[in-house]
């Protein structure tokens, strides 16, 4: 799956089928449904889960909460948008 895939099944009610949790927290922040993002984000183990979880709470404005995920994924704080910023990690996750 490409980004523009990825981007074009926004348009979809389902997630596409065998998405991975990652990609599907992302997924459903992009449909603008951050309380399900973050519930799946909160199930996920690995640092990529941790920087999802980092970028939700920097969404949200929980400037704290988020450069305590940042730290646990070993990442920077983004400093750019956040749309920069789901586009930059749903890539690296696509991979």
């Amino acid at each position: 799956m490409t980004l523009s895939d990825f981007k074009r099944s926004l348009d979809s009610d389902e997630p596409p089928a065998g998405l991975s949790a990652p990609l599907a927290a992302l997924w459903h922040d992009g449909k603008g449904d951050w309380d399900r993002a973050h519930t799946v984000a909160q199930e996920i183990t690995s640092a990529d889960g941790s920087w999802i979880h980092a970028y939700l709470h920097r969404k949200e404005g929980d400037e704290s909460n988020a450069a305590y995920w940042y730290r646990r994924a070993g990442k920077p704080v983004s400093r750019g948008t956040l749309d920069q910023e789901w586009t930059e990690i749903v890539t690296a996750l696509l991979g």
